[in-house]
C-alpha cells in the first residue's frame, strides 16, 4: 500500500452531512475481542472534541457518531466514514488526530490507518 495521499471526490451537494464517521463502541460477552476492549470510548470522545474545535461539526459538514459492531472486529478498534465507505483501524489519539485534521477536515484518505479489506470478524 502507498503512503501517498488519496483524495477524495466531492459529496454530492445534496448531502446532508458532507461526512459521517461512525465509531464501534460494541462490547462483547464472554471476553471475545472487541472494540470497547481498545479505548474505543475514548477515541470517539477524542474524535468529537478535536472535529469540534476545528469547526466541523453540522449540518454541511461532519457527524461523528457511535455506532454498534461493525462485525470487523479482528481489525478493531474500528472506524468508517461516509460516504466514502473508508475503514480505519487507529491506536491512540494521533491516529484519531490526523483522521479529523487529513480525511474529515482536507477530504485526503489516511493510508496508513486503513483496515485491510479483507479483515472481518
Amino acid at each position: 500500500m502507498s503512503d501517498a495521499p488519496t483524495s477524495i471526490p466531492p459529496v454530492a451537494q445534496d448531502s446532508y452531512y458532507q461526512r459521517h464517521i461512525f465509531f464501534c463502541l460494541n462490547q462483547r460477552e464472554g471476553g471475545d475481542t472487541c472494540c470497547a476492549q481498545h479505548r474505543a470510548q475514548a477515541a470517539f470522545d477524542r474524535c468529537k472534541s478535536q472535529a469540534k474545535s476545528e469547526g466541523l461539526l453540522g449540518a454541511g459538514k461532519v457527524r461523528v457518531n457511535k455506532a454498534g459492531c461493525l462485525d470487523r472486529c479482528a481489525g478493531g478498534p474500528i472506524a468508517v466514514v461516509y460516504p466514502e465507505a473508508v475503514w480505519y483501524s487507529y491506536v491512540d489519539e494521533a491516529d484519531i488526530d490526523e483522521i479529523v485534521s487529513s480525511h474529515l477536515r482536507d477530504g485526503v484518505v489516511v493510508q496508513r490507518l486503513l483496515t485491510p479489506p479483507d479483515v472481518g470478524r
